[in-house]
């Protein structure tokens, strides 16, 4: 084998890239419309085609199409064991749809339910601390007419009990290490894995984008946790801090990857939820097409000096609207969140020492992604700082999410590929 394709299917479009394994040069890309609405199959074997792909291609493949993987977290304490489960969640690829908190009643179970998530993480308790409410919240679950499957990744002395709680009920369970072993020491890595594994396993077939079993035999991870694999490997490259802005047509996601801070990790001011150096948000209701009302109502409340033009098709509109999304969802990923009315933000990232910031989504590559980098790295008013010495590239060729497909088996095509920002 001499090449791969690498193929990202959206929701809109089925983007695909076929890379010589030895060069690590991009030979071939393309673009076709998604066809989910009959199978993504014959869009995505389109694509292949369109880039030169050949039998003896090793096909890589992501997906965010049918809504990608909706995950719902169920913790302990919003503060801590929830927050870190979320946290997690999203570095996994997931859109994370619901998070709750404490001993789930049946009003909170309904709450869970009405959220349609395609997989439940299950968190609660350090290592050896509280396993009350683990073991509780399992109970709920199995008996909750779910029936969707669970990752546990909880307090260790009470994982095999809560996992037994859900087998007995024949709800899929998978069970890996605790998220939060101990206060303050977040362990992403094992809840990460499983979570991409449930999603290939029950998700993708699930979502009825194909008949019979190739499409979920192709995938191989969820976009998002894709792109924040060649995001890694990208930080890893540099040894420097690395934001990424993606702004799309209903979502706006922001990916960092930081250099460990040996003074947030163990100091006195240690966030409890554990400290994520490599990390992703996403923002629901920013963007320049579906989103975009939701990106104006934003600007309004975050009281942005960047004026937002009214309805219309134009290439002015979508760069503001591209920038005032972008400005936000970083504003958002800094500052972190509040997991509750009266609550104390936690999650937040110092972006200071940033020193390559990569823009990418549609209206970053046709033509607006100096005006969007521009307008996010001289926003002086928005609670966060700014990266002060960053270079910026745009990702005009999506190599981070093959990168990200090709860093396990073919690190050195994935190096090149990043190579070419």
């Amino acid at each position: 084998m001499t090449a791969a394709v690498c193929v990202d299917v959206g929701s809109t479009y089925t983007k695909a890239a076929r890379i010589d394994l030895t060069s690590g040069e991009m030979t071939g890309r393309a673009e076709v419309p998604t066809t989910s609405a009959s199978d993504v199959l014959a869009g995505l074997d389109a694509a292949v085609a369109a880039v030169g792909g050949s039998a003896g291609d090793e096909v890589y493949v992501c997906s965010s199409a049918g809504g990608g993987l909706r995950l719902a977290v169920v913790g302990y304490e919003s503060l801590v064991t929830a927050e870190a489960g979320h946290r997690v969640g999203l570095s996994a690829g997931a859109q994370v749809v619901h998070v709750a908190a404490g001993p789930l009643d049946g009003a909170a179970v309904a709450a869970l339910r009405a959220a349609k998530p395609d997989v439940i993480l299950l968190v609660g308790g350090t290592d050896g601390g509280d396993a009350a409410t683990l073991l509780h919240n399992a109970h709920r679950l199995a008996t909750g007419r779910l029936r969707v499957p669970v990752v546990v990744a909880g307090n260790a002395d009470a994982r095999a009990e809560a996992a037994a709680e859900l087998t007995g009920r024949r709800i899929p369970v998978t069970v890996t290490a605790n998220v939060l072993p101990r206060i303050g020491v977040l362990d992403p890595g094992p809840a990460r894995a499983a979570i991409r594994d449930v999603f290939l396993r029950h998700v993708i077939g699930g979502k009825k984008l194909s008949t019979g079993g190739r499409f979920a035999a192709l995938v191989r991870s969820a976009t998002p946790d894709a792109v924040l694999a060649g995001v890694e490997l990208l930080a890893d490259l540099t040894g420097a801090g690395v934001l990424v802005v993606d702004v799309g047509g209903a979502t706006t996601d922001v990916y960092s990857a930081l250099v460990p801070d040996a003074e947030a990790e163990n100091g006195p001011q240690r966030d409890v939820a554990g400290t994520l150096w490599r990390s992703r948000t996403v923002e629901g209701d920013l963007g320049v097409a579906v989103g975009a009302g939701g990106t104006v109502a934003a600007a309004t409340v975050e009281k942005l000096a960047l004026p937002v033009p009214g309805n219309g098709p134009s290439a002015e509109r979508d760069r503001t609207l591209a920038a005032a999304a972008a400005m936000i969802a970083l504003r958002r990923h800094a500052r972190g969140h509040s997991p509750g009315p009266g609550q104390p933000r936690t999650g937040g990232r110092d972006l200071r020492d940033v020193r390559l910031v990569v823009g990418s989504g549609g209206v970053l590559r046709h033509g607006g992604g100096g005006f969007v980098l521009d307008a996010v790295l001289a926003d002086t008013a928005g609670g966060w700082a700014a990266p002060t010495t960053a270079r910026t590239v745009i990702d005009r060729q999506y190599v981070l999410a093959a990168a990200g497909l090709l860093a396990a088996d073919h690190r050195h095509a994935a190096i090149s590929l990043l190579n070419t920002l």
